[in-house]
């Protein structure tokens, strides 16, 4: 029993280097490749990447700004990975983000008097509900009419947006009304700082929760099961007595939620008002994230962290080496490049592998 144990043991550590390489390799070829562009810049490619750790991992505060970046990227990372599992492609976690921001203000601003145990938990429900709601509705075009998740979520995204820009510069504008912003949610309402001297909020906490809750959902429940065999295979999982249509409802209102949450996390951690354009695009950044990590909860959690330091450190890699900031969305760009080329290869190897076996040839 002992050796089997051991043998076990060794065999998930194999498997979790190996899921550890292809990221990797994406994330040193895409440094290698921004260290040359900088160079064709005629600037110092060391010099830059040692500013964006000293601006993103130099300090206690620095630590803590790359966290709060890192915080909404695991939520919107969940948020597509969740959905990949179903078989979806969630284009919409921008347009969650910011209904569930809409949602998290509405009771942060309008319900007074409650206590901080009360009114931060019932705020960051409403967050995640008004992000779910949102990724329902794109599952029930394609579950009632057909319509690609692809085209709704991306097209939900612009009604979500600017229904957030018309709220705040008319129904709920802050009076006198000289600027496109809601008042302030109630102090009960907002996320405590949880390292001192910085903004570093409890947000971070709530991600890493959410983070547990993806896997024991998918891993752990028999939902989860059932989700993940609809993405595998959608006509197996009929013919086992899956329920594909009510799985799409399922992953697409959770994705949502933790898109939605993003949003609540953004209002209530940091901003603590309702504006216009409050995402800088982590809703998109999130696909990316997700991608890197492999839609895995700790890939995700580590994809989520570098793109956070890229985030936190662009700023004094400008400063000091006179890089500027669209370098680090170049190197973005590159690692998801790799990354999912690299999972095109695997897939069409593995396809020639099937192709070979049916026919009674070597499989490789």
């Amino acid at each position: 029993m002992a050796t089997k144990d051991v043998t076990n043991g060794e065999n998930i550590i194999i498997k979790g280097m190996k899921s550890l390489t292809l990221p990797l390799l994406a994330i040193i070829s895409a440094l290698v490749l921004g260290a040359i562009i900088i160079i064709l810049m005629k600037l110092d490619p060391i010099k830059a990447y040692q500013s964006l750790l000293k601006g993103s991992l130099g300090s206690t505060n620095a630590i803590g700004e790359t966290l709060v970046k890192t915080t909404p990227l695991i939520f919107t990372g969940l948020s597509f990975a969740l959905a990949k599992r179903c078989g979806l492609i969630n284009l919409g976690a921008e347009g969650q983000l910011y209904m569930g921001g809409f949602l998290a203000t509405v009771v942060g601003i309008y319900i007074k008097g409650l206590p901080l145990f009360i009114h931060l938990p019932l705020a960051i429900l409403a967050g995640f509900i008004g992000g779910g709601l949102w990724g329902l509705l794109a599952a029930w075009l394609k579950v009632k009419f057909g319509a690609s998740e692809l085209i709704t979520t991306i097209m939900l995204n612009y009604i979500a947006i600017h229904w957030v820009s018309y709220l705040v510069t008319g129904p709920m504008k802050e009076p006198p009304g000289n600027f496109p912003q809601t008042p302030a949610v109630e102090l009960s309402a907002q996320l405590p700082r949880i390292l001192p001297g910085t903004r570093l909020h409890l947000g971070l906490i709530v991600a890493l929760l959410a983070i547990v809750l993806f896997y024991i959902f998918l891993w752990k429940t028999t939902v989860g099961y059932e989700t993940r065999v609809v993405g595998q295979n959608i006509d197996a999982a009929r013919y086992a007595g899956i329920n594909p249509e009510r799985n799409a409802y399922l992953a697409m209102f959770i994705a949502g939620g933790f898109g939605g949450m993003a949003g609540m996390n953004e209002i209530l951690g940091i901003q603590q008002r309702l504006f216009q354009a409050f995402s800088p695009g982590y809703g998109f950044d999130g696909i990316a994230v997700a991608l890197l990590g492999q839609n895995t909860p700790i890939g995700i959690l580590l994809s989520g962290i570098l793109f956070g330091i890229l985030r936190s450190g662009a700023n004094m890699m400008q400063m000091a080496a006179k890089v500027p900031i669209a370098v680090i969305y170049i190197i973005q760009a590159l690692v998801i490049m790799f990354v999912v080329g690299s999972s095109i290869f695997t897939m069409l190897q593995k396809r020639r592998s099937l192709a070979a076996a049916a026919k009674g040839g070597n499989v490789q």
